[in-house]
């Protein structure tokens, strides 16, 4: 038995630059003239976990949403809102600087939640808007 469905107005995006899935889930999902963007980590190409600080962690994230979101024909320019899960509550303050350099105004919508994240810092979803017919 498969559970396919069968809508054809969801499509998935995958880019060979960004992180593979770790499990059944697509790098992101367009529907309605939106990309859902799928958690992003600090990790490269290949899965592997990079990044020595919570600042290059958030960077290397922030930029692997950046080239999800390029592969779905957008950016994060075009964020309508964004989900932030901290293993440390204490790091809002440095992500907040960071986020400053990868958003702009009009700034979207987000939640900040502390997670048990195992083995890296930060991981971070996204919505963005996906201008024209695409």
């Amino acid at each position: 038995m498969t559970n396919k469905r069968e809508d054809p107005m969801i499509s998935n995006v995958s880019s060979p630059d960004a992180p593979p899935p770790a499990g059944p889930y697509a790098q992101a999902a367009l529907s309605g003239g939106f990309a859902f963007l799928a958690g992003q980590g600090p990790f490269d190409e290949n899965g592997q976990r990079v990044g020595a600080t919570f600042a290059d962690q958030v960077r290397r994230t922030f930029a692997n949403l950046e080239t999800v979101a390029q592969a779905a024909g957008s950016s994060l320019a075009n964020a309508g809102r964004y989900g932030v899960y901290l293993r440390n509550p204490d790091d809002f303050a440095e992500f907040n600087e960071i986020a400053r350099e990868f958003l702009s105004e009009p700034l979207p919508a987000r939640t900040t939640i502390e997670a048990a994240l195992r083995g890296f810092d930060i991981e971070i979803d996204a919505i963005v808007v996906v201008p024209g017919d695409r």
